[in-house]
């Protein structure tokens, strides 16, 4: 799994030093900072239990801003693209505060070395420290909470909830159909 602040790369905690001014005059949150391969990705979010989300118009300001500021600082070495973007409606939990951010929301976590039978805990995350989440599972007699630790994490993610379905499109098929038996 991820790592917290104080153990990033230094180049990785440069670049978030001087993103987080930025986020911050924007009103936003340096949800995460990562480089893999040529790719330097700033992912920005609104502060953790806003309404609403990060806007286009301001994730592309916000990629104005930081480009501008890492080109003249040049903290990163070598060449490299970057990447300004939110962390989606089904987010990476990468760190103890990426946990903690997302409580109450359904997760997905994939564990490491572990039997096949327990590589996958998807529930409702209940509680997050500095060591372990505590994901609400649902249990044959009724739902268990189980502390997963992040050492055994491997990867782990919101699962985005779709609310119900319109009837719009059942509703035309069977109108076609009984148009079709006449």
């Amino acid at each position: 799994m991820g790592t917290e602040n104080g153990s990033e790369s230094p180049v990785l905690a440069r670049v978030r030093e001087l993103v987080e001014p930025i986020a911050a005059d924007l009103g936003l949150d340096v949800y995460d900072v990562e480089q893999r391969g040529g790719v330097l990705r700033i992912a920005l979010d609104t502060p953790a239990g806003s309404n609403g989300g990060i806007t286009l118009d301001t994730l592309a300001l916000a990629s104005r801003l930081v480009s501008r500021e890492l080109d003249h600082h040049d903290p990163v070495p070598g060449h490299y693209t970057l990447e300004v973007t939110s962390p989606g409606v089904e987010r990476p939990l990468r760190t103890p505060s990426h946990f903690r951010r997302e409580i109450g929301k359904v997760v997905a976590i994939r564990l490491a070395d572990v039997g096949h039978d327990e590589r996958r805990v998807t529930g409702t995350l209940v509680a997050a420290d500095d060591t372990a989440a505590t994901v609400r599972v649902d249990a044959p007699d009724g739902p268990v909470d189980r502390s997963v630790p992040y050492l055994q994490i491997d990867r782990a993610r919101t699962v985005f909830e779709w609310g119900p379905a319109t009837g719009t499109k059942t509703a035309h098929a069977n109108t076609r159909r009984k148009k079709e038996k006449t």
